[in-house]
């Protein structure tokens, strides 16, 4: 079957913005010009169509990236409304990935705002062309041109507008299109759909023309036949303007700007228009690589040997595990067999969908280019490629951020512990930033993810999509223990109850080593006075010791153990007396030698803007921290020190509001230090009562 939409006719996008900038409104508006929705649907009203989650119509935010495909002067367009806020940033950077242009958003009040700056910046980073959209003109305190220089001096952009406001704030009023050079008037009894054209005001000309040059000479400046022809002429024709600004989007060297006011139906046409006489198609993003191999690529052609990477997880009641795909090359049909190349397997396509937020299309056949959901994918991941299995291929997987922040969850009841497992699992397959681990050493599972919002509504979708009754706290630290001083203990085991008893005697040396050593055991007896075939059960009695410490129940670590004497009988010695004598003995000495408690030290890196420097370097100070370096990265400033894990729990909250939500934070394991003397009691204390209650 043909394709209906010529590729050069495809635009793959996403809406892009800091929390609250009217990223669904805006959505919602494509969907009603465009004729996929016959009525509006509000944020406000838990009505919008691309937040479709409980929670994101009860908080009015969105939290999962949405997909649907619009027709807009017979162009199809793939529109993908994405999160603002920071807890869900691996919806933006996924969306990302796949994508071949995106709108981003800006709160004409609000400008240049924390997540903008994030967005943008994950945006470069896979090199997608923008355009913009300066949306809430009709707000008190909006300013276009402001917002514009923001764009340049705090994004490093180099934005045209496209545009000019009629008024502002109260009085806005609509736009004048440049290029046309006519004054746009939006209907408000049909919503805006109906636009009617009329002479630019009077008081406003001669500006309005200053722009136009402006935006006639953004044009010739990408290209040297268009610059020559520009200076002889003075002017360009309409059809050499929008091939040079096309070609300045496509190559990221411009980004068109428009405005309106999405919530009173002011200027989104335009903005279509724009997406698709600027934004490039699958044509002019070109050929994707190998992974492995740059010379391995596949061409946006249908004819080409199929490649697709899977982009997002989502489960479906009813269907079950829905894999969205971006297609790179090839045709796709129902029953096709494919090769996940990422893990080696052959996987079936079972259905073929189009999506509209969760509604799903039933299709036939989908095309180089295209952006659909597939179900019957097996065991296939976010970031996985499909390809043909004749020609294999791995294309570049999509990297995600490291969890900040973990809390304890357990089952409400005995029931909800199976369930409690399956759903975890589940959810961790949707989402590759939240992820759930088993501790030994409390007994906890634990769950981490991007931030406290991002757990809460973890916790939220548990009860309420998947009805596991559970209960969530702070996870413990995981503290260890270690001598200071060498110690030497003996001890004999001594049991006699009638008939054959129980005897051993062995004699230890307890010796700290260096942090990060381990624990190492050395036989130094001589003489046999402890048979060969006993020394095994000595050490099996030491690491039974070291599991649970004498000091305040944590493992021990970093102690060498030698075992130098001892004694035995020939009766009454075995295995299980060797290994309660060296346990007991190793208890023992251990007491003697100085004890201490260590906790997990972490390395922290702090990206903040420079005028909330001394702001993070005092927060990472007051939580036992020290700053070990700053630097200079990418306009911003990254602060590196360390810091004991027991202090960042909740950290995430504590940065963003010291720097009006611009600041973010990584940490890694570093090492093991001492806790300090003072804090010792309190945490031995706090064990004992838990162990208590546990026991």
């Amino acid at each position: 079957m043909a394709r209906s939409t010529p590729l050069t006719h495809v635009r793959n996008i996403g809406i892009m913005a800091h929390i609250d900038a009217g990223k669904t409104t805006c959505s919602e508006r494509i969907l009603f010009y465009s004729g996929k929705n016959y009525k509006m649907g509000e944020v406000h009203d838990g009505a919008a169509t691309m937040d479709y989650m409980v929670q994101e119509q009860e908080r009015g935010i969105t939290i999962t990236s949405a997909a649907t495909v619009v027709s807009w002067r017979d162009h199809q367009i793939s529109l993908i409304d994405t999160p603002g806020h920071v807890d869900f940033t691996a919806e933006v950077e996924r969306s990302l990935r796949v994508l071949d242009g995106a709108v981003a958003l800006f709160c004409a009040v609000g400008g240049v705002q924390p997540q903008s700056e994030q967005v943008w910046r994950q945006s470069e980073k896979y090199e997608v062309p923008k355009l913009c959209f300066i949306n809430k003109m009709d707000r008190v305190g909006a300013n276009y041109f402001e917002v514009i220089d923001e764009i340049r001096s705090e994004l490093g952009g180099n934005p045209v507008p496209m545009v000019y406001p009629v008024g502002q704030g109260d009085e806005f009023e609509g736009v004048i299109d440049l290029l046309n050079m006519r004054r746009c008037i939006f209907d408000e009894a049909s919503k805006g759909v109906k636009i009617s054209y009329a002479e630019i005001p009077a008081d406003i000309l001669e500006e309005c023309q200053k722009w136009r040059k402006n935006i006639v000479e953004k044009a010739a400046e990408q290209d040297d036949a268009l610059m020559e022809k520009y200076f002889a002429d003075g002017d360009l024709p309409m059809d050499d303007i929008l091939a040079g600004l096309r070609k300045g989007t496509v190559s990221r060297a411009i980004v068109p700007v428009y405005c309106g006011t999405a919530f009173k139906n002011k200027g989104v046409q335009l903005l279509l228009d724009a997406v698709c006489d600027f934004l490039p198609s699958p044509l002019d993003v070109g050929a994707v690589h190998a992974n492995d191999d740059e010379t391995k690529v596949r061409l946006p052609d249908d004819k080409e040997p199929f490649s697709a990477l899977a982009f997002k997880v989502m489960s479906d009641k009813h269907m079950g595990r829905i894999i969205f795909i971006r297609i790179y090359s090839g045709t796709l049909r129902i029953g096709d067999t494919l090769k996940n190349s990422s893990q080696d397997l052959d996987v079936r396509v079972g259905r073929l969908l189009r999506m509209h937020a969760n509604r799903q299309e039933a299709i036939e056949e989908a095309n180089a280019g295209e952006i659909v959901a597939v179900v019957g994918l097996g065991k296939t991941r976010t970031g996985d490629t499909l390809c043909d299995r004749a020609h294999p291929i791995i294309l570049e997987n999509i990297e995600f951020p490291a969890p900040v922040i973990s809390i304890a969850i357990r089952p409400g009841t005995r029931n909800d512990n199976d369930k409690l497992g399956v759903s975890l699992h589940t959810l961790a397959e949707e989402d590759p930033t939240f992820f759930v681990k088993y501790d030994r050493e409390t007994g906890e599972t634990v769950i981490s993810g991007m931030g406290e919002l991002h757990l809460e509504i973890i916790v939220d979708r548990l009860r309420r999509e998947f009805n596991v009754a559970c209960e969530v706290g702070r996870p413990e630290v995981a503290f260890r223990e270690t001598i200071t001083q060498a110690v030497d203990g003996e001890y004999k085991h001594v049991k006699q109850s009638g008939g054959r008893g129980q005897y051993a005697h062995v004699c230890l040396k307890l010796i700290p080593q260096p942090a990060g050593t381990g624990f190492s055991f050395v036989n130094e007896v001589k003489g046999g006075t402890i048979p060969t075939e006993y020394i095994p059960a000595v050490e099996k009695g030491v690491i039974k010791a070291l599991e649970s410490g004498p000091y305040a129940g944590y493992p021990v670590v970093d102690v060498q153990v030698i075992v130098n004497d001892g004694s035995y009988h020939e009766v009454d010695s075995n295995e299980f007396a060797f290994i309660e004598a060296a346990r007991v003995c190793f208890r023992q000495a251990f007491m003697k030698g100085a004890p201490e408690l260590l906790e997990p030290v972490m390395a922290v890196e702090v990206t903040v803007p420079e005028d909330y420097m001394g702001a993070a370097t005092g927060s990472l100070c007051q939580r036992r921290g020290r700053v070990e370096g700053m630097e200079d990265k990418g306009g911003a400033k990254l602060v590196n020190g360390t810091v004991p894990l027991g202090e960042m729990f909740g950290y995430s909250n504590t940065i963003r509001t010291l720097t009006q939500g611009r600041g973010s934070f990584v940490m890694t394991f570093e090492r093991y230090e001492a806790v300090p003397y003072e804090l010792t009691e309190t945490i031995i204390e706090k064990r004992r009562k838990e162990n208590k209650i546990r026991g």
